[in-house]
């Protein structure tokens, strides 16, 4: 029997600026970069389908190349967490242009 509730943060009220779209969207491609560097890390491989024993997944590819839908699972992690950040009362504000968000770039 699972007995572990989890509780989140309340962030139903909380509605993410639009400015904070282009923030999303880099913050999901990094989500998706720390898990593929922890796997890899561990010793996972790409693989054609998941196979725990072997190692192998097929989502250790670039963030660019997934499907729609496990972007979406990065994007909604992301702006969930932006989202608890903003209801804890901490503000977002934009970097000026010459911050690191004006140097990333997508390869």
């Amino acid at each position: 029997m699972n007995t572990y509730n989890p509780i989140l943060i309340p962030t139903d009220n909380v509605n993410l600026p639009a400015a904070l779209e282009q923030l999303t969207e880099l913050l999901a491609k990094n989500a998706h970069d720390m898990w593929a560097l922890q796997r890899i890390h561990d010793g996972w491989e790409f693989g054609p389908t998941r196979n725990d024993v072997m190692k192998e997944h097929p989502d250790l590819i670039p963030y660019e190349q997934l499907s729609d839908g496990e972007k979406e699972y990065d994007r909604i992690t992301t702006m969930e967490t932006l989202k608890a950040i903003l209801a804890l009362g901490y503000k977002i504000v934009e970097p000026e242009k010459n911050d690191i968000l004006s140097k990333v770039v997508f390869l």
